[in-house]
């Protein structure tokens, strides 16, 4: 075998290793995702009824009647596909990014997996929250590290993102006991989502039709750069709903911080597809 040809099976080991290894938080989420679906219990005839929504606050009662949960199956878990628009930092373009999402209420646990391009280089992510702790891992071409997280702030931080997708993607899980409520007025109310040993704040304002129209939180933290910002209000406005397998839910909303000097949105999402209890 000539040195030329020794150099092509080199090559070509280099391309498959690298293919390999690109795919390794693909792999990680979808491994995850499975341990989730298999401890998942379900129970069909476990459905929401009446009862289990009339000590909540109004607002929160008639959103439940507006999305549809009663008389439907309780929600073991739930999975989402969207369409997004994300920018890293102020002054950066919005890039398309493809989401898959799947939480598990029991032992809650979140897998958001996403994949976009920045100036043209494929970037995956991946954010895993389970047992109250917080993961998160960024790579270009899903080799190179492009941004990691852990630890405590990290950990409060992706609780109250847990409880926003509960709020928004899936309301039926709003009769769950660790949420504490206080009715502000017949459109506001302040929730309190207590997972483990940490406990979030957050503020939910409705619609006099019944929806959700904003969630809001002082309980994260802004860190592009590994600076850390903290005290900065989170919101995450709802503009438009559509239904969704029998449930009326958002189906475009966006995120921001709110700076001194300006609200920064870094997101913005078109929501495709929302399934419960997937077996």
């Amino acid at each position: 075998m000539g040195l030329k040809e020794i150099i092509i099976i080199l090559l070509i080991i280099v391309v498959i290793a690298g293919i390999y290894f690109s795919k390794t938080l693909e792999r990680e989420y979808k491994k995850e995702v499975e341990k989730g679906l298999v401890n998942t219990i379900s129970n069909d005839s476990d459905t929401i009824e009446e009862e289990d929504i009339e000590n909540l606050p109004e607002p929160v009662q008639k959103y439940l009647r507006y999305v549809g949960v009663v008389g439907r199956e309780k929600v073991k878990n739930f999975r989402i596909e969207i369409d997004g628009q994300m920018k890293m930092d102020r002054g950066k373009e919005f890039q398309g990014a493809d989401i898959e999402q799947y939480t598990f209420q029991n032992n809650l646990t979140r897998l958001f997996y996403m994949e976009m391009k920045v100036s043209g280089l494929p970037i995956k992510g991946l954010h895993a929250y389970k047992d109250g702790e917080a993961v998160m891992d960024i790579r270009a071409l899903g080799l190179i590290p492009v941004a990691k997280g852990q630890g405590d702030k990290m950990n409060e931080a992706e609780t109250v993102t847990v409880f926003n997708d509960m709020c928004i993607f899936a309301p039926a899980t709003l009769i769950d006991n660790r949420i504490k409520w206080e009715e502000i007025d017949d459109k506001t109310v302040k929730a309190y989502f207590i997972n483990g040993d940490i406990t979030i704040e957050a503020m939910l304002y409705f619609n006099a039709e019944g929806q959700l129209i904003n969630f809001t939180s002082d309980n994260r933290y802004y860190s592009p750069k590994g600076d850390i910002f903290d005290n900065l209000r989170w919101s995450t406005p709802i503009t438009e709903y559509d239904n969704f397998n029998g449930y009326n839910l958002a189906s475009y909303g966006e995120a921001y911080w709110s700076f001194p000097d300006e609200d920064f949105t870094y997101i913005k999402l078109n929501v495709k597809n929302v399934e419960y209890n997937v077996k």
